[in-house]
């Protein structure tokens, strides 16, 4: 009762702050990207907390758990990727989006060609809406599954409530709500993997059992940093634990819009460090929850490896310090579910309505029907993981191959190659969606997985397609804003 109390007590927390939003009236754009008093500190944490998600919380712990040592690999992939990304590509984010005054990924993109516009809009807006929306149904199953290791209570009963609260501070606040709503998530992610670790080290350590001796037991080269493989077994294991870095090289349109949202280089600096100290310690917790539930609970049969960090909070830590943390795990779902809502909304109203069709609606009117969306979309994904039964891992791999990796591979060559045409961009786009689609459905996701092999196969054709099709130069005396986008 005391954790039901505490966990209530959060979200009724949560949506205080969507309704001190939800007080001012807001623009199309301030809904989709918030406004200038948002600090970078903020941001980043926010960025961290969307970008990590219960795929850290629970897919991550219960893959270290199953997997040991080797599993290290992903950390360090999605560290460095989230580096490389506020290092080298934020103040490009921050910088163009600035200038040219767009509010999505999409966007973004489309405002760097002259040519085939409405095709590069309408192809990077479908990719993030199909994807995304059932990237919005894992984190819903993701709350149905912490609820119901908590408190043995239904998962659907479990996955509304937690579709309510997306919903409500979705509706609320737009952007704003959901960035500070993230930053304060954030925090409790961080605090939830730091402490559970350091408790679990402690009953180890008083039960005198050894994590290494465990690993050893368990077989299957769960004490190897390798896996125990070698040659080419090892390279593509390597490659499948590291390759979410490459989702993180600016296509995942929830990331990249907080990059947008900065100000000034200072901001992007505070970013940096800020992301520097909430990654280190919550990677680093993530793994250790992984190998000390291995070491306590070798000989548990769990049904489902991705409940073990809330039965660990369970078992361990009294009511009042679990329902804190548990609070936490459903804060890293809330915290993306509401970052995936709000950019499929803004793909459909921003990109596809506002920006791709000649229809001219009002600033309130745009806001009435990102709000109706909002509702729509949120409904959608509780639906969607009501009638799934992949693993909440399994489903936000896809959606980081099909989303991220794609773009990821349309803003490096868009970034750092300047002869990279429109037409490569939509090839780009294309052969990503259609690529990751063909890869998951195959057993070749079981060889190598598609957020590795998107990457590449996406810029290759790309780079094809921008040799065979370059971008014809617009005169002088054209006006680059001529042509419609649609």
């Amino acid at each position: 009762m005391v954790i039901l109390v505490e966990i209530i007590l959060y979200l009724l927390a949560m949506l205080g702050i969507g309704w001190y939003f939800s007080r001012k009236e807001i623009n199309h754009s301030e809904f989709l990207l918030g406004t200038d008093r948002i600090p970078a500190w903020v941001i980043a944490f926010s960025e961290r907390a969307t970008g990590s998600s219960a795929w850290l919380m629970l897919g991550y712990t219960g893959f270290v758990f199953s997997s040991g040592l080797s599993a290290v690999w992903m950390a360090v992939g999605s560290i460095l990727g989230a580096l490389v990304a506020w290092i080298f590509l934020a103040k490009k984010f921050m910088k163009d989006s600035n200038e040219k005054q767009v509010l999505t990924l999409p966007m973004f993109i489309v405002e760097r060609f002259d040519n085939n516009k409405r095709l590069i809009l309408y192809s990077s807006s479908l990719l993030i809406v199909i994807f995304f929306i059932f990237y919005l149904g894992a984190q819903v199953a993701g709350a149905g599954k912490t609820l119901f290791t908590t408190f043995e209570i239904s998962p659907i009963v479990a996955m509304v409530l937690c579709t309510l609260i997306v919903i409500i501070l979705s509706f609320w606040g737009g952007f704003s709500s959901v960035v500070w709503t993230d930053m304060i998530q954030g925090i409790m992610m961080l605090l939830t993997l730091t402490v559970v670790p350091l408790v679990a080290l402690y009953h180890i350590i008083n039960q005198d059992l050894s994590i290494s001796a465990t690993l050893s037991s368990a077989g299957g080269g769960m004490d190897s940093w390798t896996g125990g493989l070698t040659g080419f077994a090892l390279g593509i294991l390597f490659f499948n634990n590291f390759s979410y870095f490459f989702g993180y090289l600016g296509g995942q349109p929830q990331l990249s819009s907080r990059f947008m949202a900065l100000k000034g280089k200072k901001e992007v600096k505070i970013g940096i460090i800020s992301v520097v100290i909430w990654s280190i310690f919550s990677y680093g917790g993530a793994f250790l929850i992984g190998l000390t539930a291995r070491t306590l609970y070798n000989n548990t049969n769990f049904a489902d490896v991705e409940t073990i960090l809330p039965f660990m909070i369970n078992d361990l830590l009294s009511p009042w310090i679990a329902g804190l943390l548990l609070a936490g795990v459903i804060a890293a779902i809330i915290t993306t579910a509401n970052s995936q809502l709000m950019v499929i909304v803004s793909s459909i109203t921003e990109d596809i309505l506002n920006q791709g069709t000649k229809i001219k609606l009002r600033d309130t009117q745009l806001v009435k029907i990102g709000r109706t969306l909002v509702v729509t979309v949120g409904i959608l994904g509780l639906v969607l993981a009501m009638v799934s039964q992949s693993l909440v891992l399994l489903v936000i791999s896809w959606a980081w191959a099909g989303v991220g990796c794609t773009l990821s591979a349309v803003i490096i060559l868009m970034f750092f190659w300047k002869r990279f045409s429109s037409i490569g961009a939509v090839a780009t786009i294309i052969t990503g969606l259609i690529s990751t689609i063909i890869w998951i459905s195959t057993p070749l996701e079981g060889i190598l997985t598609s957020r590795f092999t998107t990457f590449f196969i996406a810029a290759f054709f790309g780079i094809v397609f921008s040799l065979l099709f370059p971008d014809k130069k617009m005169t002088v005396n054209q006006d680059r804003n001529s042509e419609v986008i649609g």
